[in-house]
């Protein structure tokens, strides 16, 4: 089951449940890296990331497919789920945030919407059990294409004006517009595809390891009962705790997905309305 075989696997090697109380692998990279291909097409490696990265693209695009191209008065319950993840996207962060425009920009947010959702969704899934967010190359990426897009669009829109509204903001008093400016200046052309990533990433890394910790020493205690003893019990608590981690990382894989379509769309915002 991914990082929690990993883990338990590690955990039967190296833990000492005799005098520990909860396992950790000597390196938590094996429980987010993974190097050996599984396949090779010409130079291309594809390892366990990439093959997910893929599956996730693809169940998006098959999701999308099959809820959307029947257009029926009576849809069915799957088709009106799609209908609504569409329209909450569309209505609600698109038009909400970017105003009347913002509908022409709901393919991109859509898109990162369902394809974070999707990867985030790996973690808690069986045999799977892996974020493909908690590596920082995919997050990264996505930051980047939502940067180009709101620099792209501001530069479009506005012209050089797009920058001149930045370094030098009306709405605040002059002698503070200089350092204003600045600060905003690095923020937008800097700082935000950074930040964008790394909110997404350090949140999915953080559920990952908590769950696979949990998870996997309590396998490993339950499993050394004959060892340990009642101390087998810690393995319980621990899995039990997982498991209630588990119930709350499906709110912070959802949670993830909308926050960074939302500061997406805030970011195409801004840009068609820098003075804003």
């Amino acid at each position: 089951m991914g990082g929690l075989i990993a883990l338990v696997a590690a955990v039967h090697h190296e833990c000492d449940v005799v005098n520990e109380v909860v396992c950790v692998p000597a390196d938590v990279k094996t429980l987010f890296e993974f190097k050996e291909p599984w396949f090779t097409i010409g130079p291309v490696n594809f390892t366990r990331t990439s093959f997910l990265f893929l599956l996730a693209a693809l169940i998006v695009v098959a999701l999308l497919f099959f809820g959307l191209r029947r257009n029926r008065m009576v849809p069915s319950k799957f088709e009106a789920a799609i209908q609504s993840l569409v329209e909450f996207v569309r209505d609600g962060i698109a038009r909400d945030i970017i105003g009347p425009e913002g509908v022409k920009y709901t393919p991109y947010l859509l898109s990162i919407f369902m394809l974070i959702l999707v990867g985030n969704f790996f973690e808690l899934t069986p045999f799977i059990n892996f974020p493909i967010m908690s590596r920082m190359a995919i997050p990264f990426f996505l930051s980047l294409v939502t940067y180009f897009i709101f620099v792209i669009v501001g530069f479009a829109k506005n012209g050089l004006s797009y920058v001149t509204a930045i370094v030098w903001p009306k709405s605040v008093p002059v002698a503070l517009r200089p350092l204003v400016g600045l600060i905003e200046f690095v923020s937008t052309f800097a700082l935000r595809p950074l930040t964008l990533a790394v909110r997404l990433f350090a949140n999915m890394v953080a559920g990952h390891l908590m769950l696979s910790l949990l998870l996997g020493s309590g396998v490993a205690f339950i499993l050394a009962v004959g060892e340990i003893g009642p101390k087998a019990g810690i393995g319980i608590f621990w899995f039990a705790f997982g498991l209630f981690i588990f119930l709350f990382e499906i709110v912070v894989a959802s949670l993830q997905a909308y926050v960074f379509t939302l500061l997406s769309a805030v970011y195409i915002q801004s840009s068609l309305h820098p003075e804003h």
